[in-house]
């Protein structure tokens, strides 16, 4: 029987990437993704999977968030849908590692790189066919660049040649794209076969004990919905704009929608229309940041 466990849901992505038993299986997606002159062997998961973290049905931080042995802070993070202001908050959350990792008196040189990683299922550049796309700190003018900064990766995984018949052939990342996208298609040995080794094997492994009848499957089950349901009442609000004619209508639906969700008093529609697209973006975008925050 097929596993039926995707592993881009909240649940499944964090038991598996964020379990501090399945190690191997963060390490291999972080090696495929950087490509390190020196692979990275050991991984601390400061922000580890919890039952807790799903227990009250909320949209919850899709992320896991690690240090590896060489002192580099990652942050990994899977997207289902888009909305604006990603890439400049995949810049903030980069920048932020990079602060907070100095303690009170440290100095700069202690400082390491700081890395932000987002996985996505959805397309972030569509007039691209490149998938991997590294954004680093670099001068323009002579190449030269900060190697102890920060950085940014987003990962568009339905860019990649995904074809059964020749995955074992693939590259890793397209392997983990692979994966991510189709393992609720496949049981387990047939997964196995087609992704050989440690690092898939910790991820398949994890995803076979949610796929069993347990309170992991029962927790998985609600969180699909929830993320369905989540996709489906944006999906409403952005045709509902269109309808209307009106891109203001399309950000009232979405900021009355997350006010919702945060448990907020809905803003009066004309109130919001009335303010403007741009401050209806502001409020937009800093109502998606607390939706992101919160539980984290």
């Amino acid at each position: 029987m097929p596993l039926g466990i995707r592993p881009t849901v909240d649940f499944a992505f964090k038991k598996i990437f964020g379990s501090p038993s399945n190690s191997a299986a963060l390490i291999g997606l972080l090696n495929a993704i950087l490509k390190l002159e020196h692979p990275i062997e050991k991984v601390d998961i400061l922000n580890p999977f919890s039952y807790q973290e799903f227990a009250d049905n909320k949209l919850v931080v899709l992320d896991v968030r690690c240090q590896d042995a060489a002192g580099r802070w990652l942050n990994v993070e899977m997207q289902v849908s888009s909305f604006p202001g990603l890439i400049e908050r995949l810049v903030y959350y980069a920048c932020s590692m990079y602060v907070d990792q100095l303690a009170s008196g440290d100095g700069y040189l202690h400082a390491t790189p700081a890395i932000s990683i987002c996985l996505l299922s959805h397309q972030l550049f569509p007039d691209s066919s490149q998938a991997h796309h590294r954004f680093t700190m670099i001068d323009e003018a002579s190449g030269r660049r900060i190697d102890k900064g920060v950085e940014v990766h987003t990962v568009e995984l339905t860019k990649y040649n995904l074809d059964k018949a020749v995955i074992r052939e693939a590259s890793a990342l397209e392997q983990w794209a692979f994966l991510l996208l189709y393992a609720q298609e496949f049981e387990a040995a047939e997964l196995q076969e087609l992704l050989p080794g440690i690092a898939f094997k910790s991820a398949i492994d994890a995803l076979q004990t949610i796929s069993a009848k347990t309170k992991d499957k029962s927790m998985y089950d609600q969180r699909e919905k929830a993320q369905r349901d989540f996709k489906w009442a944006i999906s409403g609000a952005r045709e509902e704009g269109r309808e209307e004619g009106r891109e203001e209508g399309e950000l009232v639906g979405k900021v009355q929608l997350l006010e919702e969700l945060l448990g907020k008093d809905q803003t009066d529609g004309a109130e919001l229309i009335a303010a403007g697209k741009v401050a209806l973006a502001a409020r937009l975008e800093d109502l998606q940041q607390q939706l992101r925050d919160r539980d984290a």
